[in-house]
């Protein structure tokens, strides 16, 4: 039975996202929530979730050895990133004072700015939390039965900035317009949360567990 291994690093989503793995995985797929290098090199696809502060997280990667970990499993295995898992394969954060990231997509992490005001003259709430249009701005396996526009649920105070436009994927505006999803080769990864996000989330979960890392 092919493996899915979700990334336990100290991460607190790890409960949602494995139980919506499980359930678009139908008993297909093996679903592991594991810090141990073995079986995650040994997983047929690899999910990197989380939240909170990338500092935190980028340090108990390190202290687990899973940042060459994950390094090594880019090379060849279908790979989603989810939140912080999106912005740890940034080259910088520029939270906790600056963070290096993985660098397996050229790019940094930005704070939205303070005191933005929209059109009624309201001030935009940091951090962004709440239901989100994602607009597709290029075609991708993992978006297939997910329209145009469609709304997912998200959690952030930080976006990311791309460097290659080819690693952009899909776009939300709030505050700016920012990059939500991005990808390259056999990696895909998402700002907003698709184990909160209802069928559309459920959609993009599935159309992963079925991705065999082509574009």
């Amino acid at each position: 039975m092919p493996k899915i291994v979700v990334l336990d690093y100290g991460s607190s989503n790890l409960r949602s996202v494995t139980k919506a793995l499980e359930t678009v995985a139908e008993s297909k797929h093996e679903v592991i929530v594991s810090d141990d290098p073995k079986i995650i090199l040994g997983a047929d696809k690899i999910v990197f979730p989380g939240q909170g502060a990338i500092g935190q997280c980028m340090k108990n990667l390190r202290e687990k050895n899973l940042d060459d970990i994950i390094r090594e499993c880019i090379n060849n295995k279908p790979f989603l990133g989810i939140c912080l898992g999106l912005q740890s394969l940034m080259d910088y954060s520029d939270e906790d004072g600056g963070v290096k990231g993985l660098g397996l997509i050229p790019g940094s992490v930005i704070r939205f700015e303070e005191n933005i005001k929209d059109h009624d003259n309201n001030k935009f709430k940091i951090p962004s939390m709440g239901w989100n249009e994602v607009f597709q701005t290029k075609k991708h396996p993992l978006w297939r039965g997910i329209d145009d526009g469609s709304r997912f649920y998200f959690v952030h105070s930080y976006y990311v900035k791309i460097e290659n436009n080819a690693n952009i994927a899909g776009s939300t505006d709030y505050i700016c317009r920012y990059t939500s999803a991005a990808c390259r080769d056999n990696i895909f990864a998402t700002q907003f949360h698709p184990e909160k996000s209802q069928q559309a989330g459920l959609t993009l979960l599935k159309n992963f567990i079925e991705w065999n890392g082509d574009n």
